[in-house]
């Protein structure tokens, strides 16, 4: 084989091997990444269990880069603590390792089978997920064929002794550690690197001794995506990006001194762990690093976290008065697995600042209160505004690659946010009226002031109970909230009875008759906007009928 064949067969396999793990993570992520984020969010209360979550999910994605980023993107959501998210990351630091795990094993004879495998599974099945699941087969097949070429490649250079030479002159430790980083760095995957410097430790290329400070450049060099995806994020997100940071850089610092005091020793002990194997070795050095390196700094987890503190100091600017966004923003980079969750949240907040104008507006209209009229305008803007983001940054979702179940999802959102954005457009309805009503020197009190509280109280609630059920997905307040939609709407009819009634015996004014009866059908409005709310997470359209009252066990 000449050297321009050698070359592009380097380069061939290396496409091969990018574009494997690429799509292995990136399908993963998309076949199973809702349940596995849920499993991220449920067991990560203790920070212990957190490292076992963090390396089992880490190991399954493929990809420290995705489960940190992932980690940065809940914390700025709020889903998720620095305390919580200290123990993901720790883990996700071994799970990584199982990549040159799998690449030190020889299996790129089985790699025509996966690929043939998951090819069956695109073009015999419809279901999405068992498709996505076939494209992971087929990623794992093109990742081994991929080694399989650069792994042919590098047996001919080795007979260069030009090419012998270069390697073996790289005895400086520290460039060694600097070329880990600056790589990984560039190509976002500490387990690209590693299995490359795998790939060429097991033809000679590379004596074991520089793997070592060439795998500590490479965990530091992993951080990178970490880095960036928390540059637009809160002081938080920056937090636990640095987490991540320092964990790798203390840790690296760390193993670089036992190695620079006992190389020797810890040579002689990884060849005899791995039998000899050049390839087992480097993988097995991977794997024992991040573990020392876990266990070591354990004991020190909130420390770690009272120093990204110091390093981050202060907290996020209040945006309750300021037209910016909590969780999402134009800067944010979408990540398939956290970009619901993150505009979830958005929504979240979009409805507890809609429900809070909805409450200021009536108590500003029965207040006549005209300072508190004008601020309801003023948050009715900023709904508005809000609207129109998380709307644009929907759009922006629906055009990458989601995770099934957040796919089915999507859909459902748009409605989420219109009805919201209607509830606050009520919420201004009924404050324009407060100025009319200074002007006529009227005010609506007595027998009908108190029923417009009665509405006002169950309205509320439905909002609450809805925007829960939404929260959390969970219908266990279906049954309430449909009862209490019929007694808002047996509510609204009973106060269009008792606005004739006072036409009639002249109790009001007609400008007073009609605004009372405006107010009662903006809160039943309301009410119907809440049930939709309420309907997103079910099977059935929530710009359709009405599912009938049912029982909940």
């Amino acid at each position: 084989m000449n050297i321009s064949g050698m070359v592009l067969g380097l380069i061939g396999g290396l496409g091969l091997f990018l574009y494997g793990m690429t799509l292995m993570s990136d399908s993963l992520e998309k076949a199973a990444g809702a349940k596995l984020r849920g499993v991220l969010e449920l067991f990560t209360k203790n920070r212990y269990v957190g490292i076992i979550v963090g390396v089992v999910f880490t190991a399954i994605i493929q990809s420290s880069s995705a489960a940190t980023v992932m980690v940065v993107s809940f914390v700025n959501a709020g889903l998720m603590t620095l305390y919580q998210a200290i123990g993901v990351i720790y883990g996700a630091n071994i799970g990584t390792t199982v990549t040159s795990q799998l690449v030190s094993f020889n299996l790129s004879q089985y790699a025509p089978v996966f690929i043939m495998a998951g090819v069956l599974m695109l073009m015999i099945f419809k279901n999405p997920t068992v498709k996505k699941a076939g494209e992971v087969v087929i990623g794992f097949g093109i990742l081994f064929l991929g080694i399989s070429t650069m792994s042919s490649s590098m047996g001919a250079l080795k007979e260069l002794p030009a090419i012998q030479n270069l390697f073996m002159s790289l005895d400086n430790r520290f460039f060694a550690l600097l070329l880990g980083l600056v790589i990984t760095a560039i190509v976002q995957s500490s387990s690209v690197t590693v299995s490359i410097v795998l790939l060429l430790a097991q033809q000679g290329l590379l004596p074991l001794k520089i793997c070592f400070f060439i795998i500590l450049g490479c965990n530091i060099g992993a951080c990178m995506s970490a880095m960036l995806a928390s540059l637009s994020g809160k002081k938080n997100a920056k937090r636990a990006a640095l987490i991540h940071l320092l964990f790798n850089i203390i840790g690296s610092i760390i193993m670089a001194v036992i190695l620079l005091i006992g190389s020797n020793w810890i040579e002689a002990l990884i060849m005899h762990i791995s039998g000899g194997n050049l390839g087992r070795c480097v993988a097995n050095t991977h794997t024992i690093f991040k573990v020392f390196q876990v266990i070591i700094l354990m004991p020190f987890m909130s420390w770690i976290v009272k120093l990204t503190y110091l390093i981050v100091p202060g907290e996020d600017n209040d945006v309750e008065d300021e037209y910016e966004m909590k969780y999402i923003g134009d800067g944010d980079r979408l990540s398939s697995a956290t970009a619901i969750p993150q505009v979830c949240s958005e929504i979240s907040h979009m409805g507890e600042i809609a429900i809070g104008n909805l409450e200021k507006a009536l108590d500003a209209l029965l207040t006549k209160d005209d300072k508190a009229a004008k601020e309801v305008f003023e948050v009715e803007k900023r709904i508005d505004y809000m609207n129109k983001e998380i709307t644009d940054y929907l759009v922006k979702a629906n055009q990458i690659s989601l995770p099934v179940g957040d796919r089915k999802k999507l859909g459902a959102l748009f409605h989420v946010v219109s009805d919201i954005e209607r509830v606050g457009d009520h919420a201004e309805n009924i404050a324009e009226d407060v100025e009319k009503l200074i002007d006529m020197k009227e005010d609506i009190n007595g027998m009908a002031g108190n029923e417009i509280r009665r509405m006002q109280e169950m309205t509320v609630k439905i909002l609450h109970l809805s925007m829960d059920m939404f929260n959390l997905e969970d219908d266990s307040h279906l049954q309430e909230i449909l009862d209490l939609e019929n007694a808002i709407d047996a509510k609204e009819r009973e106060l269009q009875d008792l606005h004739v009634k006072c036409l009639t015996t002249g109790e009001c004014s007609a400008q007073v008759g009609m605004m009372f009866s405006d107010l009662a059908s903006n809160l039943e409005r309301v009410a119907d906007h809440a049930t939709n709310i309420a309907f997103s997470i079910l099977e059935e359209d929530p710009e359709g009928d009405k599912p009938p009252k049912v029982e909940l066990a």
